[in-house]
């Protein structure tokens, strides 16, 4: 799909006709390519959906993941794949940070892919290591204050959701607190639980459980709502920094081309999965929260959402080159 046919996407005018391609399809395997590491938000969500997706079409759906660069390496390697529905990939909004973030990405948002859903929400949140005497975000901007140039954090790497949340946090309270990225939001974690960077800006999905073990102290969350994953815990908002922004999304995309009929087939499933009671319940628990809609919906989203981080980017001075 080339720029032209995404914004008519944007304009919900797009007629899609019925070639029968999605009526043999998956005849085989399909690869999923996640462009980080294993174990962070978008891996786990990845497998939730595509363990589904197997079992309903019944071909294997298998994740790849194919990190580096800020996910730039994935991204740019599933932009070149042929389009026949055998290569998926599953993206935080990373796919709309970049392009503003670096110089140069391998890929066009707009020509390179075809939105298929926008799966999920996912929430970041802040937490601590439980050794450092803060109870809230307040309590840790404070600590901070008191003992400038002795802190950094840590992230899932530079222009992840939970990194540009951190430095709004920073810019907002000038906080002397440096940036620790790490290849995912799990590796990030380990880190945090270990003690090396006991401060963490995170995905909520893979801190969740180590906040209910007790080796992770969670601040805040960065929802509208309290998340049914830490009730808990308040949100940014209530902690007294509303401003500060860091929700995530987790989407599906196919490259430039694809039968529409195959993207129809696949946004209707993959909406399916979100909704069944069993997904929904371990979404919760982990911090996503369902949303679907219409491939359309999607690529309207993404226009507003790389005018929006390219704001933040802007304003918060952030660049990788």
């Amino acid at each position: 799909m080339r720029r032209r046919e995404f914004i008519t996407l944007l304009g919900g005018a797009a007629a899609w006709p019925s070639t029968g391609r999605a009526q043999t399809y998956p005849a085989h395997t399909v690869r999923v390519i996640v462009p980080v590491a294993a174990a962070g938000p978008t891996d786990v969500f990845a497998r939730l959906i595509t363990n589904k997706l197997s079992e309903i079409l019944g071909k294997q759906f298998y994740v790849e993941n194919i990190g580096g660069a800020g996910g730039n390496i994935g991204v740019g390697q599933a932009a070149k794949t042929p389009s026949d529905g055998y290569t998926i990939l599953v993206v935080s909004n990373l796919f709309v940070v970049n392009p503003s973030l670096y110089d140069r990405v391998p890929y066009d948002p707009y020509k390179d892919f075809d939105p298929v859903v926008l799966a999920a929400d996912v929430t970041s949140v802040i937490t601590v290591h439980p050794s450092l005497p803060v109870k809230t975000v307040k309590d840790l901007v404070g600590f901070i204050k008191a003992n400038p140039g002795k802190h950094n954090y840590t992230s899932g790497g530079i222009g992840t959701t939970p990194h540009l949340m951190a430095e709004q946090l920073r810019l907002s309270q000038g906080l002397d607190l440096v940036h620790v990225p790490f290849n995912s939001g799990g590796l990030a974690i380990g880190s945090a639980v270990a003690g090396h960077t006991p401060i963490s800006f995170g995905g909520l999905p893979p801190a969740a459980p180590l906040v209910k073990e007790g080796k992770l102290r969670a601040l805040a969350v960065s929802g509208k709502t309290r998340s049914p994953a830490l009730p808990d815990v308040p949100t940014l908002a209530e902690a007294g920094f509303p401003d500060i922004k860091g929700d995530a999304w987790m989407g599906v995309f196919v490259p430039a081309g694809t039968s529409r009929d195959i993207i129809a087939l696949l946004n209707r499933e993959i909406v399916k999965i979100v909704r069944l009671s069993d997904i929904k319940e371990r979404m919760a628990e982990l911090g996503y929260e369902p949303i679907g809609g219409t491939p359309e919906e999607f690529a309207k989203q993404i226009k507003l959402d790389l005018e929006k981080w390219s704001a933040v980017i802007r304003d918060a001075q952030i660049k990788v080159r």
